[in-house]
């Protein structure tokens, strides 16, 4: 393959991370911006995009994300079998009456990826959203998934000992969380389960109950999906989940 060949393809991956995170149509003035592309070289290079259904152009001009990468989303929930062992653990947990449950995998050195949300049965809810990016650093699910795969970490230690991540407005102001590692085959981490929601309905009593809710809940789908950990199980089945320090 070329280096041209390279670019392109980069140029054109470029066009669709652009579209990451957001809900309304883009402009190609934006997508300039976004890429840092020449208009003409957009439009060659959305119009292939275009002819696979990568993307579609709406009437008004604007673009947006067509069917094919919803497809092919499909072919990897397919593919991987999380969908299928995740979606009935995070119902469970809404019937339960959890906050919103949502499953996260580590997308980069920096940022988790949302794969999985279920809303909650209440009337207010966060603004988590399956196909959302969300910081590494600062949320439960994102401390779950650094404290057990990530570089050695202090700060991390008591989420190792209790296997329990909590968050108090890190990432959100007005939100709380509660988290638990989910792991595969070789007690490698799979991704961390979590609860969200508004921060007044965190208080001491139904923090206790969720972190036993989410804690059991994902060891019994670590279970699920192949994995052990031999300290998880030992507090899953004691029963001794507790809930970590208020975090600012």
């Amino acid at each position: 393959m070329t280096s041209q060949g390279v670019a392109a393809v980069n140029r054109a991956l470029s066009i669709l991370q652009a579209f990451e995170g957001e809900t309304e149509p883009l402009t190609l003035a934006l997508l300039a911006r976004r890429t840092g592309l020449y208009k003409s070289t957009l439009l060659r290079l959305i119009a292939s995009l275009q002819a696979f259904g990568y993307v579609v152009q709406l009437p008004t001009g604007r673009y947006q994300l067509g069917p094919t990468p919803f497809r092919l989303g499909a072919v990897y929930q397919r593919a991987n079998r999380l969908h299928d062992h995740v979606m009935p653990v995070l119902r469970r947990l809404v019937a339960e009456g959890t906050e919103s449950p949502s499953f996260h995998v580590r997308h980069d050195q920096k940022l988790r990826l949302c794969v999985f949300r279920v809303d909650s049965q209440h009337s207010t809810l966060d603004r988590v959203e399956a196909g959302a990016l969300l910081p590494l650093d600062r949320g439960a699910a994102g401390k779950v998934i650094l404290a057990f795969d990530g570089a050695p970490n202090e700060a991390l230690n008591e989420i190792r000992q209790n296997f329990l991540g909590m968050s108090f407005g890190e990432r959100d102001p007005d939100c709380a969380g509660i988290a638990a590692p989910v792991f595969g085959p070789d007690s490698k981490l799979v991704g961390a389960l979590s609860v969200s929601g508004p921060k007044p309905r965190f208080t001491s009593e139904s923090k206790a109950r969720m972190s036993e809710l989410v804690l059991d809940a994902a060891m019994q789908l670590t279970r699920a999906l192949g994995g052990h950990n031999e300290a998880m199980r030992a507090i899953a089945d004691a029963g001794r989940a507790q809930p970590l320090r208020r975090s600012a």
